[in-house]
């Protein structure tokens, strides 16, 4: 069973597409969609149990406080322990979930405890761009990820109980939880759309703030 863990802010006009998409995608799988809504101002989570009110597959956690992304999908991860595997993913269609049989086949290969899904195409800002870049190749460097790893993953069952323990723990991302986790990974190739809906709860200065965090938080763990 696989299950998709989406963090939900500002995406009342893509939740209803992503589980259209997903649906197709997954044809012939098991699989749970747990939508973790944080406290999104727009109307997120009216459309969320809208839609697991007509489909017993898909779950909703409400957070009564913002808590970011990577928190909230640490509490989607802890919510769904009776998965076999579990995929990690935005709500704003920027990645796609026509894309999540490519990362459940490699990691069903057995070799590797987690799939990143590569980042492709130009789907950000070039400054954003820029700064993410050299992010992922200090993180890389600190933690043995791929340069291309993000938030759109999926992950097996070591990885996932080691990404909870070290968000419980204090670390700032899920990505660097599973950088950390000393077991195999690997990224493939997904090209990424721009987000035509939604918004962002992350300023410039808070990404950035995020990211230097993140990396102090690697560093010291080295």
């Amino acid at each position: 069973m696989i299950a998709v863990v989406v963090p939900v802010y500002g995406n009342a006009g893509t939740l209803e597409p992503l589980a259209a998409r997903l649906a197709d995608a997954l044809a012939g799988r098991t699989w749970r969609l747990r939508l973790v809504i944080d406290a999104s101002p727009d109307d997120s989570a009216g459309v969320a149990h809208r839609l697991a009110a007509g489909d017993s597959r898909i779950a909703v956690t409400d957070l009564t406080e913002n808590v970011g992304q990577h928190r909230a999908l640490a509490a989607g991860l802890a919510a769904e322990p009776e998965a076999d595997a579990w995929v990690s993913l935005d709500a704003d269609l920027q990645d796609p979930p026509e894309a999540v049989p490519l990362l459940m086949d490699r990691l069903d290969r057995g070799d590797v405890d987690a799939v990143f899904a590569g980042r492709r195409g130009a789907y950000e800002s070039a400054a954003r761009r820029v700064t993410g870049t050299l992010h992922r190749r200090v993180a890389a460097r600190l933690t043995g990820l791929p340069t291309d790893a993000g938030a759109f993953l999926a992950m097996g069952p070591a990885v996932r109980s080691a990404v909870l323990t070290a968000m419980a723990e204090g670390a700032p991302s899920v990505v660097l939880a599973v950088g950390r986790s000393g077991r195999p990974v690997t990224s493939v190739p997904v090209a990424r759309d721009r987000r035509t809906v939604g918004t962002s709860a992350w300023t410039p200065r808070a990404r950035l703030r995020q990211s230097l965090g993140s990396l102090h938080w690697a560093l010291r763990r080295r």
